[in-house]
């Protein structure tokens, strides 16, 4: 059954348009991702500013007009989105912008900002009736998937390599999945994954490869816009990997303009990791994604050859953004200062974005009179090892207050 709400999926690299079916991932012609066009016009009849502040529900599920999905009964039961918008006036003033919010992605039911993708990816899945989901990640999509699928019927295998994180890979077996570990990189378990799915038959939610995906990460853009009683910020700071994320904040807040929810745009800044930033190389010189290290202490945008390169430079530029790097150590900094500053325990990948913040604020690429929104994308409890490198160890004392005066001083 054709979904009214879906004009066509068009491909953004030669413009190809196609019917949506099951089963179609990339452009038939150039095999390049596609991007879910919708009809604004019929959209426009079941959604309204009206509508959503009589609307109860706080969760991704509010702006289902605009989701490429028509039955939410196969929605998991739990809440997605729906995450907090901090104004934190203490760390705008002491950065010099006018105004600073973090959005708060770790409070999502696996911890991480991609259950927004695993969610609508996997009630595509279920109207389709698929039985197996397949998906490869360094860890966080894989375990939001795991999550997400856990209470339903369908069997979800996931591919990741093999040096993810425990933290992510018991959430993976804690939540049933079945892991396969790849001697190799993230792009090698990607590409085994697709490979796989094509073999076997199997329903893919890969990031970058899937285009739901990026439909799921675009409602935190309408979150953004509604929070801000539908102003937006002047700048958006998106910790990028693949850049899925990127493209699907953009795609959010173009569906918001065409149905003139909003008056502006605001500009993205893509924040990568130093050796992982085929992105930021890209938006600097040819717009052409070349493969790079992907060598980082941020395993979640760890990546060699992004997916969803292309996307992510055709939205730096249409939103007049920008793309900057930042270090390990820079990332790190950012765990401690997002903590102390905002009461917010992030991830390396989760907190990049907050490194990239600081970094153009330095450069003077954000200036004073400019409010900027900064994506929080993954919780820091996942990744602990890295977490202890930027604060050291606890003190470690005998039961006895003579103990304990001996180290009051160092505190």
């Amino acid at each position: 059954m054709k979904n009214r709400k879906i004009k066509s999926l068009k491909c953004i690299s030669c413009g190809e348009e196609h019917e949506q079916k099951k089963g179609l991932y990339t452009c038939k012609k150039c095999s390049s991702n596609l991007e879910v066009i919708y009809d604004y016009s019929y959209i426009k009849k079941r959604i309204s500013k009206a509508k959503l502040r009589k609307n109860r529900t706080f969760d991704i599920w509010r702006y289902e007009a605009l989701l490429p999905i028509e039955d939410t009964r196969y929605k998991p039961p739990v809440q997605i989105g729906g995450s907090p918008l901090y104004d934190n006036d203490t760390l705008a003033r002491s950065m010099g912008i006018r105004k600073l919010y973090l959005k708060d992605d770790s409070r999502n039911p696996s911890a991480s900002f991609k259950d927004r993708a695993s969610a609508v990816a996997m009630v595509n899945a279920l109207e389709n009736n698929e039985k197996v989901l397949c998906g490869a990640s360094t860890g966080n999509a894989a375990s939001s998937m795991s999550c997400l699928t856990s209470t339903c019927s369908t069997k979800t295998i996931i591919f990741v390599p093999q040096s993810a994180p425990k933290a992510k890979i018991a959430q993976l077996l804690v939540f049933g999945a079945s892991v396969i570990m790849v001697k190799g990189t993230y792009d090698d378990a990607f590409d085994l994954c697709i490979e796989a799915s094509k073999e076997f038959g199997w329903y893919n939610r890969n990031t970058g490869y899937n285009p739901y995906t990026r439909e799921g990460k675009k409602t935190c853009s309408f979150e953004i816009a509604e929070q801000l009683h539908w102003n937006v910020p002047d700048r958006v700071f998106v910790p990028t990997g693949d850049g899925n994320i990127l493209s699907g904040i953009w795609k959010g807040f173009k569906d918001l303009y065409a149905l003139r929810f909003i008056t502006k745009l605001p500009k993205l800044i893509a924040v990568q990791a130093q050796y992982s930033n085929a992105v930021q190389k890209a938006f600097d010189s040819d717009g052409r994604i070349r493969p790079v290290s992907g060598k980082t202490i941020a395993d979640s945008i760890s990546v060699s050859f992004p997916r969803d390169g292309d996307a992510a430079v055709q939205a730096i530029r249409e939103s007049n953004g920008s793309a900057v790097t930042v270090t390990d150590d820079e990332i790190l900094k950012a765990i401690k200062d997002v903590a102390r500053g905002a009461g917010i325990f992030g991830e390396p990948a989760g907190v990049t974005s907050f490194a990239g913040l600081k970094k153009a604020i330095k450069t003077g690429e954000i200036k004073r009179n400019e409010s900027a929104v900064v994506l929080i994308t993954g919780n820091g409890l996942k990744d602990i090892d890295s977490a202890m490198k930027c604060v050291g160890e606890p003190f470690l004392i005998k039961p006895e207050l003579k103990a304990l005066k001996n180290i009051i001083k160092k505190i």
